[in-house]
């Protein structure tokens, strides 16, 4: 739960708990998480908005003549770090950046997302967002460097001794409730060294807060065991790939809005609308859910991963999955996204791709409730069911083609953001991979 902190509150929190250093955390458009730390003697400096630094020297950001920003701190966001030293501790504290003239800076993804959340409000809803955070734990070699290395054999569910990675991951759960994390679950996941840590839902810009703070922590107990944390989608071919399941659900007066239990599948005018928002927009979304050339690794058949734009109540192989809790649990779970997606982005095109299938009453067509991936390609086609950009590159196009992305994310990011990813792809497809050596080299 945010804590409602005033600057004296935080001043004096400083003081009690011996607080050294305090570090200034953003995240640029990509989704990595950055930070200006200060001493204590700069903490008030830091509270009245006055730490600036070079937009220039972040991908993405601004252009040099346009470079001084400033970053804001959001007081209820302080924390201190529990895997920090506990003499001089370290505490945090995420931030808004803004331009020099006082102006939010329209390329800072929490800004976005904040835009979306305000959308969304002014129509009456409060959104919120339950993530699904899956990653691997992998071994190191002997100069501390991350391998894809695994000595164990784990599968879903299991335990230790089989789960190699049962210690760490019961650390990472200690301290993620330390900060403060309600962990509604912890467990090995399918593949070899593969884990998901659950937490509690929350509001939009809280969870997307929480989940760059997961990653960090997760990646930080990891290291203390010796091990290197992965939030790469697909860092082992043959086996199953990482996602984050996003669980979404609108409220309004306190009310899931979601809920009918007169509907025969327990969902509201509202929710069916909301999916239809995400049907509607789901291939031009798919470039933030999945914007790695990597992440497409990860959605093909075969490995649970949904690629088919479809919704049911009942099976798991389509993208949109309807949960079995009904009353105050209903929820949309969205399950293509995987974790190297900027959270704050996501959660932003998500939002308002569904208040778009609400505001436009779009319906979505009829729920798939058999294993589409038992299909054959002519009963998909006959059920209209298309499959989400099959590469990077795709996505991007699909992306270029949807108006509401671009009005989402603001022509700085929307431009920034589709540039960098082209360069990517082409970077990608100007290597010489091995698979291609070894299947051509002797044959031609």
């Amino acid at each position: 739960m945010r804590k409602n902190y005033t600057k004296n509150d935080i001043m004096k929190l400083v003081e009690d708990e011996d607080v050294e250093f305090i570090r200034l955390q953003f995240t640029d458009i990509f989704g990595n998480l950055k930070n200006m730390a200060v001493t204590v003697s700069q903490l008030e400096k830091a509270l009245d908005n006055k730490c600036m630094f070079d937009g220039s020297s972040i991908e993405g950001f601004a252009r040099i003549e346009e470079s001084d920003m400033y970053l804001y701190p959001d007081f209820s966001t302080f924390e201190i770090f529990p895997w920090r030293p506990q003499q001089g501790k370290v505490a945090r504290l995420i931030c808004d950046v803004y331009k020099s003239d006082g102006t939010p800076f329209g390329g800072d993804p929490r800004y976005i997302l904040k835009c979306a959340i305000e959308e969304a409000e002014n129509l009456g809803y409060v959104f919120k967002v339950g993530p699904e955070c899956e990653f691997f734990l992998f071994n190191t070699d002997e100069n501390a460097m991350p391998t894809t290395n695994t000595h164990e054999q784990a599968g879903y569910f299991d335990l230790g001794p089989v789960d190699f990675g049962e210690n760490a991951r019961r650390d990472m759960v200690l301290t993620l409730e330390e900060m403060g994390f309600v962990v509604e679950s912890s467990h090995h996941e399918i593949a070899p060294a593969q884990h998901e840590i659950d937490f509690r839902y929350d509001e939009a810009l809280v969870t997307a807060d929480n989940i760059m703070t997961f990653k960090l922590a997760v990646k930080t107990i990891a290291k203390r065991h010796g091990l290197h944390a992965t939030f790469m989608p697909k860092p082992k071919s043959g086996v199953n790939g990482s996602g984050m399941h996003i669980n979404m659900s609108l409220h309004k007066d306190g009310k899931n809005i979601f809920a009918d239990e007169n509907d025969k599948n327990g969902l509201s005018k509202e929710a069916y609308y909301f999916i239809g928002g995400i049907i509607k927009h789901m291939k031009g979304m798919t470039a933030v859910f999945n914007p790695l050339v990597n992440s497409y690794r990860r959605l093909i058949p075969g490995f649970e991963a949904p690629v088919h734009i479809a919704w049911s109540v009942t099976n798991r192989s389509p993208l949109i999955r309807i949960p079995g809790t009904h009353g105050e649990g209903t929820r949309i779970e969205l399950r293509s996204p995987d974790p190297t997606a900027n959270p704050y982005l996501a959660l932003a095109v998500c939002l308002r791709a569904g208040l778009d299938g609400i505001v436009n009453k779009i319906m979505p067509p009829e729920s798939v409730d058999c294993n589409i991936f038992e299909m054959s390609d002519e009963q998909k086609k006959n059920l209209g069911i298309e499959e989400i950009p099959a590469t990077l590159n795709e996505a991007i196009y699909e992306m270029e083609k949807d108006d509401l992305i671009r009005e989402v994310l603001g022509d700085h990011t929307y431009t920034k953001y589709i540039r960098a990813k082209k360069a990517e792809w082409h970077s990608y497809r100007s290597q010489v991979t091995e698979w291609e050596i070894n299947e051509y080299l002797n044959k031609f």
